[in-house]
């Protein structure tokens, strides 16, 4: 998918390509030089930061729900790992079809289902319970990912291809790959249980990777369709 994208939009040369929900623009910046980006994100800060990641976008601040754009603007219109914090997707990617030109394409690259969460061992499930506790009081839509699909076919966009993007159900976790994840583990827990609990928690954690029986599999999906 991205690669069929971004091979039309060299050969376009002239693309116009929008990240809704840009943050720091780790993902916007690895778009062909030749395509023409903008970028919108609420987070002042985090338009800053992505000043540095792509320093030819044109970035705007400004609320997703109604976009600071003309009709029929882009040739694509993504979101990456956004729709889950949007209080109305529905709205979210209504408005992103209404900036996309005719025969243009809309993409949400990555939206998580944590409902499907699978944490193993089993005594490490009630870790990826209270991580989901912990999302959905920070506002987290956490069965998105599941319901992708038809948030598409609702805002009137013809799906070309969706589904999972990955599945680590059955490899276990190094003690490399689990490192970030614990570091946002981490961070999730902190003000929902007492902090003397968080340690043992790691410490579990830790072990299991140790042992190379620790897996995490959130299943994360994608839809990409046109106008």
């Amino acid at each position: 998918m991205r690669d069929y994208l971004s091979d039309r939009t060299k050969r376009s040369g002239s693309g116009r390509i929008l990240e809704v929900g840009c943050g720091t623009g780790a993902v916007l910046s690895t778009w062909p030089t030749s395509a023409s980006l903008y970028g919108i994100d609420i987070d002042l800060a985090a338009l800053q930061e992505s000043h540095r990641y792509a320093p030819a976008a044109f970035l705007t601040r400004g609320d997703v729900l109604a976009l600071a754009y003309p009709d029929r603007s882009f040739h694509i219109s993504y979101c990456h790992f956004f729709l889950l914090w949007v209080t109305d997707p529905l709205a979210a990617l209504m408005e992103m079809k209404r900036v996309t030109k005719s025969g243009g394409h809309v993409l949400a690259m990555a939206e998580p289902d944590y409902t499907a969460r699978v944490d193993k061992p089993d005594e490490l499930a009630a870790l990826g319970k209270l991580q989901n506790q912990s999302l959905k009081r920070q506002g987290a839509d956490i069965g998105i990912g599941s319901r992708l699909a038809n948030l598409f076919f609702q805002a009137g966009i013809k799906i070309i291809e969706t589904g999972l993007i990955q599945s680590r159900q059955n490899r276990a976790l190094s003690w490399e790959d689990g490192q970030q994840e614990w570091e946002i583990i981490e961070s999730d827990l902190t003000g929902l249980i007492p902090p003397r609990e968080i340690p043992r928690w790691k410490k579990m954690d830790a072990e299991a990777r140790r042992h190379r029986t620790r897996v995490l599999n959130v299943p994360t999906y994608f839809a990409w369709g046109q106008v």
